[in-house]
């Protein structure tokens, strides 16, 4: 592996979003949100757009570092693996995070780029970025859009953080309930 892409909201800072709660309030179906709202037109999306902004403003105050990712970055920086992350949240709640926390990425991609997951489009540009094969490159993530995305970008080598293994039955991916075991695991493959 030469690189990672890490996901940010539940991987790398942790928060409580109420998913069912927020596609209620915006009414997206069984759509992605972002797709639904890129669908919509004025004034309806500025005015559901807004929902959205809101919960992700409370979240963002409210979120914490997950426990082991300063040292992750560390063991990959230490070995000259570089380190991307790919979000749907907004640039700006990631420039806030990532300036709160004190953290740094070879790449960051958010949604005002127009590539989000679950497509595999912004792993793509990562590796367009950072001169990668998908084959070099290792996805962490908590959601089944990031194994999507992952799968879509040819991505094999997918990472989950998640106390619910039961939920990715059937993908090729490793779960484990937390970054230490999963520091384990990888420095383990690295050498």
């Amino acid at each position: 592996i030469k690189g990672v892409i890490f996901d940010l909201d539940g991987t790398v800072v942790e928060n409580d979003y109420d998913w069912i709660r927020i596609r209620e309030e915006i009414g997206t179906g069984a759509a992605s949100i972002l797709s639904y709202l890129d669908s919509l037109e004025e004034p309806e999306r500025s005015a559901k757009w807004s929902i959205l902004e809101t919960h992700e403003a409370l979240q963002t105050q409210a979120a914490v570092l997950r426990e082991g990712v300063p040292e992750l970055l560390a063991l990959l920086r230490s070995r000259g693996i570089a380190a991307a992350l790919v979000t749907n949240n907004s640039r700006e709640n990631t420039e806030f995070l990532l300036g709160k926390f004190g953290l740094a990425f070879d790449c960051v991609i958010t949604r005002e780029g127009g590539l989000w997951k679950p497509s595999g489009a912004p792993f793509l540009e990562v590796l367009r970025v950072l001169h990668l094969e998908p084959g070099e490159c290792g996805v962490i993530g908590d959601t089944h859009f990031d194994v999507l995305a992952a799968l879509d970008a040819g991505i094999d080598a997918i990472f989950l953080l998640s106390d619910e293994p039961e939920r990715f039955a059937g993908f090729p991916v490793e779960v484990f309930p937390d970054m230490d075991e999963l520091l384990e695991r990888l420095e383990r493959s690295l050498g």
